[in-house]
């Protein structure tokens, strides 16, 4: 785990996506998770185009670093590079780890794992954290699960 990670002062992580807020602009979203002490912010946009996907990952290391808080990309190591964030965020079929650690350098990279040997593989391959899950199904993640 880098120590950016290790020393947070609250583990408080969100995904901000702007699915499921329901009409409401995104970065008023993140302006609330901010105030209300999130840490560390994912952002997870899968229906926009990258021109849009950008400019909100733009504006969200802005925000994020004027309050002290970690930003990753999820998914796309383009943006998150380009936006300047402090990590990604990878998914089983997204770019491979060792490729994003090419690219991303010390950033923090972060590992979507739906199984225990997947979460062991990931710990192998040095990612800096884990997200274990959906455990339940959404309307944003699906499970698979009958």
């Amino acid at each position: 785990m880098t120590s950016r990670l290790a020393s947070l002062p609250s583990p408080l992580y969100a995904i901000l996506d702007p699915e499921p807020v329901r009409g409401r602009p995104i970065l008023s979203v993140l302006q609330e998770l901010l105030n209300g002490g999130v840490r560390l912010i994912q952002l997870r946009v899968k229906k926009a185009d990258p021109k849009e996907f950008y400019q909100w990952a733009v504006e969200s290391r802005r925000w994020t670093r004027s309050k002290g808080c970690l930003f990753v990309v999820n998914d796309r190591v383009d943006i998150a590079l380009a936006a300047d964030a402090d990590g990604v965020h990878l998914g089983q079929e997204d770019l491979s780890r060792a490729a994003a650690r090419r690219l991303m350098g010390e950033k923090i990279i972060g590992v979507s794992t739906h199984d225990p040997e997947q979460a062991l593989e990931a710990e192998r391959g040095g990612a800096d954290y884990i997200g274990f899950g959906p455990i339940f199904g959404t309307s944003t993640k699906d499970t698979g699960y009958a």
